[in-house]
């Protein structure tokens, strides 16, 4: 019976990319916790699967998308996502910019404030020197040219020594176990340390992120104060928020 059952796991994790584990449980109702976890670790060793934690993924899954197709997704959504964070922004203030797609939208349409402004993104710090009145700041670090951004030890160690006022998050996906998601050990690690340096952190997420999630949690609901979303959110998500006096855009 297990055999059955690990196949019918496997088609479902391969056909979404990846699972919670919660989503497991309602699909085999019939067993316990600790034989689905079995039969997880089972595929893991086999290869099929990879665990995380809340969930599990397809080995078939990249750990990211690239940026280039990335830019080509929901871009309605992600202009309808700047027009809400731009009434977050007040002059003089210190603003972080991630990597994300969501945020180099917002730099593409920036007005000329007096902000100082820390990105880890070359392409946003190229697209802003357009602009006049922003301090603009792009940390060192190793390049990834899948996500065209840079990370490791100089970038931790450059945020770690400034004040963020304001920080402006993207998400590869998320949902109300898991929380916040990333692709790589070393986004989780950026942005886990910006939003505990950030005085206000916010969350850029597309309703489209909740169909996906990736292997790194960088952050919890109850870790960030505002959400900024194209399109309602699912409503069990959207009660955690009020119960952690979260604000959604």
């Amino acid at each position: 019976m297990n055999r059955i059952r690990q196949e019918r796991i496997k088609k479902y994790i391969e056909s979404r990319n990846i699972a919670t584990i919660k989503e497991l449980r309602e699909l085999f109702p019939e067993v316990s916790l600790m034989t689905l976890h079995r039969d997880l670790s089972a595929l893991e060793e086999m290869g099929i699967v990879t665990k995380y934690r809340g969930g599990v993924r397809s080995v078939h899954q990249p750990d990211d998308v690239e940026f280039n197709i990335r830019m080509k997704e929901n871009n309605v959504g992600k202009m309808s996502m700047m027009k809400k964070a731009m009434k977050l922004l007040h002059p003089q203030s210190s603003i972080f910019l991630d990597a994300s797609t969501s945020n180099l939208i917002l730099a593409r349409n920036l007005p000329d404030m007096d902000l100082n402004i820390t990105t880890i993104s070359p392409n946003i710090a190229l697209e802003l020197c357009r602009l006049k009145n922003p301090t603009v700041n792009l940390c060192g670090g190793t390049m990834n040219p899948r996500t065209l951004s840079v990370s490791g030890v100089n970038t931790l160690e450059v945020l770690e020594k400034i004040n963020i006022d304001l920080a402006f998050i993207g998400v590869s996906g998320c949902s109300s176990e898991a929380g916040f998601t990333c692709g790589t050990e070393a986004d989780m690690q950026i942005k886990g340390l910006v939003i505990r340096k950030a005085r206000t952190s916010v969350i850029l997420c597309g309703a489209d992120k909740f169909k996906r999630l990736m292997p790194f949690t960088f952050a919890g609901i109850s870790d960030v104060d505002y959400i900024i979303s194209d399109e309602p959110l699912p409503e069990e998500f959207v009660r955690k928020c009020d119960e952690n006096g979260v604000k959604i855009l």
